[in-house]
């Protein structure tokens, strides 16, 4: 099906934090993503697009158990993973516990955005749960935190079963249009999207 960027809109309210809190309540991973093989392919895909070796400090926001986190780790010397749910940041401490330059810590997004600026942003499946208002302020935040020269990493679910509906093809077109950064990496097949973005350097152009 061919897909256009006005095809499907975000929902109308973001996502609440009582509904990620009862999918930790009825399931321990609720996405299975240390099991599902789509999964596994999509952290594969995602960690060989990122075109540095290494980064000096990364922010992964919607962390859920840790996962992405354990292999960000071993690519940057230093990582702050949050994430919402109090049982998915207890989850995320426990895969990173022997990473010390790891930290993972509870926080509301659009609204608890770190302080510090980061040289590598990845963001996976999160942006999609997100209202229209909360998305623009969630991307403009990030933005705002991304150094200039940074790397922005985007990977969302397709959704196979409705294909014209709000998923990761659209939130990445969101990100796309952004007129601050430069698309170096896209891949994208059935299952999920992984788009790579490099913030411009004023001080380059």
């Amino acid at each position: 099906m061919t897909r256009t960027q006005g095809d499907a809109v975000p929902p109308e309210a973001s996502f609440s934090l009582d509904h990620f809190i009862g999918l930790y309540e009825a399931k321990d991973d609720p996405w299975d993503n240390e099991t599902k093989w789509s999964d596994q392919r999509k952290y594969a895909v995602a960690m060989a697009s990122l075109p540095r070796a290494r980064y000096r400090s990364a922010y992964e926001p919607g962390c859920a158990v840790g996962v992405l986190s354990v292999m960000l780790a071993a690519r940057c010397d230093a990582v702050l993973a949050v994430d919402c749910v109090d049982e998915a940041v207890a989850q995320a401490r426990t895969a990173v516990d022997k990473l010390s330059h790891v930290r993972v810590e509870r926080a509301l997004l659009p609204a608890e955005l770190p302080d510090d600026t980061f040289d590598l942003i990845v963001i996976g499946d999160l942006l999609y749960y997100l209202s229209a208002e909360d998305l623009a302020l969630m991307l403009d935040g990030v933005l705002a935190r991304l150094e200039p020269g940074g790397d922005l990493l985007v990977a969302h679910f397709r959704d196979r079963e409705n294909p014209g509906g709000y998923d990761g093809f659209n939130v990445h077109a969101e990100v796309a249009a952004r007129p601050e950064l430069d698309r170096l990496v896209h891949h994208e097949d059935e299952w999920f999207v992984v788009d790579v973005f490099r913030k411009r350097d004023p001080d380059l152009d």
